[in-house]
């Protein structure tokens, strides 16, 4: 099993989870349906057999059954398809913190705790629902799935600027861009520890774990996932923690959480990458009061996407935009001062 070629080729917008498995050499034989449960994360045995009745798995390039029995260096190939819903979006008067508009687009600063568009275990109370009950006729994007205006996302626990687009035009323009990587995204990141350089650049390819679907693995040999680059820079060093900048050249699904874990530096109170119980600093006393103090006053990581900067599609113009950092952010930062001074 540890030996097997597990290829994942999920996109963040993907409604389906692409697989591809090679059977290692030693492998015994094993139905299918059960093979396929042991070694695709948080996949039920019966989806894997909806997934085999709709001819949506593959043996060597060929539609099989259940009970087929699976042979050393089978190529096993597999599309699991979101669960089927309505995809109509309620609208719902969320209020919007709004810091521009104009007739193709708006900027807006999404607090920590939003979910930004509509998706399993979150089907209201999204950016998304609060979007369509504010404005009308937003443009859907492609294959007219239910995302109006939008055009790229930050996580739920990450709070700061996004720009949504009004228009068709408007859509695709800034799309583009992103593409291209012309965008420029700046986030605040408070961070475990100091990097040993005070700037410097992460690369490493991004994919989803096989563990758990819900978490970003680092592939540095680029075997799987997708380029990534994070660059960084120190802002204020307080001791056992860093705050730092870092500006996104690619854009992955938690790309800077996945980077910053992976060269040992998780963000605080990171509850999917580590960073949410002490890894700096003395773990008893009064040092893990305060901690479990900070813990507390941020509902979700230190992350805040600050800056945001693109052509605008009409005007063809630069535009630039900034947003200080959530109160909460910023009362842990000044408790980290406090701490970090009397010393």
């Amino acid at each position: 099993m540890s030996e097997d070629n597990i290829e994942i080729a999920s996109e963040e917008d993907d409604l389906f989870e692409h697989y591809r498995i090679v059977a290692d050499k030693g492998q015994g034989l094993i139905r299918l349906d059960k093979y396929l449960s042991l070694h695709v994360a948080n996949a039920s045995r019966t989806k894997i057999q909806n997934g085999i009745d709709a001819e949506a798995v593959k043996v060597n390039g060929h539609v099989t059954k259940a009970s087929y029995k699976v042979k050393p260096l089978d190529v096993i190939t597999l599309s699991l398809p979101e669960p089927p819903r309505d995809t109509e979006i309620i609208p719902e008067n969320i209020p919007l913190n709004i810091i521009y508009e104009d007739e193709v687009l708006l900027i807006v600063n999404k607090p920590t705790g939003m979910v930004v568009h509509p998706a399993f275990g979150n089907w209201t109370g999204t950016l998304i629902n609060a979007l369509v009950y504010h404005f009308q006729q937003l443009p859907t994007g492609r294959n007219g799935e239910g995302r109006p205006g939008l055009v790229h996302r930050i996580d739920k626990d990450t709070s700061g600027l996004l720009v949504i687009a009004k228009t068709e035009f408007a859509m695709t323009f800034l799309a583009k861009q992103f593409s291209d990587h012309t965008i420029e995204r700046t986030y605040n990141a408070l961070i475990w520890g100091e990097p040993k350089e005070e700037s410097g650049t992460i690369t490493g390819n991004i994919g989803r774990s096989a563990r758990d679907r819900r978490v970003m693995d680092i592939f540095p040999d680029g075997s799987q996932g997708k380029h990534a680059v994070t660059h960084y820079k120190t802002i204020r060093s307080l001791r056992y923690v860093t705050l730092i900048q870092c500006n996104l050249e690619t854009g992955r699904t938690h790309q800077i959480r996945a980077h910053m874990q992976h060269i040992g530096h998780p963000i605080f109170n990171d509850t999917v990458y580590g960073g949410d119980k002490i890894l700096r600093g003395p773990s008893n006393g009064s040092y893990k009061a305060m901690i479990n103090n900070l813990f507390e006053l941020l509902p979700g990581q230190a992350l805040h996407a600050k800056s945001l900067g693109f052509i605008h599609p009409t005007t063809r113009q630069w535009m630039q935009f900034d947003t200080d950092l959530p109160s909460n952010f910023q009362a842990i930062l000044e408790k980290w001062e406090n701490f970090t001074d009397n010393q």
